[in-house]
């Protein structure tokens, strides 16, 4: 058996220990979305490929992540945090060359998901590594770093994903992750503290692999509708798969001695609309970012360079708002900051909508991405919070990875209903109407979104009485 120290939490926030556990978030939701704007390159790459085939570079990502998150936090904890952690990454870079040598379309896709595979056990472990690094009493500051990180890195993945395309080839995006990844491995090995490894069982993971299924089913279905039939066998048979598997899963659920989403969790109304709401915007948030990679090529004719760059003020502005989310918290409450946040993205949204077939970056674009990146800096960070707020301090690693795992869901079918929208248009007209559609889409998620948090109130808020010196937060 092997030794492990453990190195207890000192109360103070460890730099280091967060920016080393912070990177290997960013770089496993960067990859969410920094092949979005390859998208184009690998329609070129691989011409026998369909628009729908291709998507599954993406959903496979979002698919396997979304199954695996909380599972593989209970694979961390059986091992040690720090360990799974390190070897999480190192497979991370490992998988991402793989992704970059693939031959097919195919390969590229089975390789996304030994990808995400790692990936899904990297969010967990940099969670927890992050919450130990602070005192107990600013927990909800470390979830909301967190979440900070991960909207940041999927916010700017266009942005970097274009100038690596324009500059070198699509296949770059994968390979520049191999030297950061050992980069990070390096570091970690000697600033981050180990974790006693848990003497509990292995969380379910056949259950982890039926929602995969489940999942991948419903996205198959969707994806693939328009070209079998909507009521054809193919569609119907999947969407069988996806309500048996999800079923199996529910069972195993009430059974399985360590379930998918361990029991107990939380069922204050913080914890399910933060879930809930995580779920809604990301449909908004991630079908935007595909259809703003197919606008800005397919109508304006932006190179992917050019469209990386439109890109980056959104992204820009959301690390300046999500730097303060916490506070913002405290004087609004989780409620109005998220709503306020998701309905400021409609209106982001509506603005990029107006642009017409004749490039005007100054008039419409810039400002629509700036309301954009503006409003996820508002709501995603503090969706993330007030899932978590009112969940007990044992498991608020475990309630962060199943908030993330409602992101990766929300990710997955935006993405999947995005395509079908926009279909593969053939003329100029086409596509400005297919885009037209695309962002209504979006639009209509968001402000959906902002309903959903409105239950929440003025939860979060700082409070303060007569006798206490120092702010308070309100329960959820």
């Amino acid at each position: 058996m092997s030794r492990t120290v453990v190195i207890p939490t000192t109360g103070g926030t460890s730099r280091a220990a967060v920016a080393v556990a912070a990177s290997g978030a960013f770089l496993a939701f960067l990859d969410a979305t920094i092949v979005n704007i390859a998208f184009p390159a690998l329609s070129a790459s691989f011409a026998e490929a369909s628009r729908s085939e291709l998507s599954w570079v993406l959903d496979a990502y979002f698919v396997v992540i979304a199954a695996l998150l909380v599972p593989a936090g209970g694979v961390a904890d059986r091992i040690g945090v720090r360990r799974a952690f390190v070897w999480s990454v190192a497979a991370f870079g490992i998988t991402s060359l793989l992704c970059a040598l693939a031959p097919t379309w195919q390969l590229l896709v089975a390789a996304r998901v030994l990808q995400a595979a790692s990936a899904a056990c990297i969010a967990p472990t940099s969670l927890t590594l992050v919450i130990r690094a602070f005192a107990p009493e600013k927990r909800t500051s470390a979830t909301t770093i967190w979440g900070a990180s991960a909207a940041l890195a999927a916010a700017i993945g266009p942005t970097l994903g274009g100038a690596l395309v324009e500059v070198t080839d699509w296949r770059w995006i994968f390979l520049i992750n191999a030297p950061l990844c050992l980069v990070i491995v390096l570091l970690a090995r000697g600033r981050l503290p180990e974790t006693t490894p848990s003497s509990d069982g292995l969380p379910d993971l056949l259950g982890a692999l039926l929602v995969a299924v489940a999942l991948g089913a419903l996205t198959l279905g969707i994806v693939e509708g328009p070209t079998w039939g909507w009521l054809s066998a193919g569609t119907l048979g999947v969407w069988g798969l996806a309500v048996v598997a999800g079923a199996v899963v529910l069972r195993r659920q009430r059974t399985h001695p360590r379930p998918v989403v361990p029991r107990g969790l939380g069922s204050a109304q913080g914890y399910l609309v933060g879930n809930l709401g995580t779920f809604v915007f990301s449909m908004a948030f991630f079908a935007t970012i595909l259809g703003n990679v197919l606008f800005l090529t397919s109508v304006w004719g932006y190179s992917a360079l050019e469209a990386g760059a439109a890109s980056a003020p959104g992204p820009i502005v959301t690390t300046l708002v999500g730097a303060v989310a916490a506070r913002l918290v405290a004087r609004a409450g989780f409620g109005p900051l998220i709503a306020a946040g998701a309905v400021v993205y409609a209106a982001g949204i509506l603005v990029l909508r107006s642009a017409g077939p004749t490039p005007d970056y100054v008039g419409t674009w810039l400002p629509g991405m700036m309301l954009c990146g503006l409003a996820i800096g508002l709501a995603y960070p503090t969706l993330g919070s007030a899932a978590v707020a009112a969940v007990d301090a044992a498991h608020l690693a475990t309630a962060s990875a199943v908030n993330a795992a409602y992101r990766q869901v929300g990710a997955a079918l935006g993405t999947a209903l995005l395509v079908v929208i926009v279909g593969s248009p053939t003329t100029l007209a086409g596509a400005l109407s297919a885009s037209d559609d695309a962002y209504l889409f979006s639009a209509g998620c968001a402000l959906l979104a902002a309903v959903v948090a409105l239950p929440l109130g003025l939860r979060g808020r700082e409070t303060r009485t007569a006798d206490a010196a120092t702010p308070t937060v309100e329960p959820v």
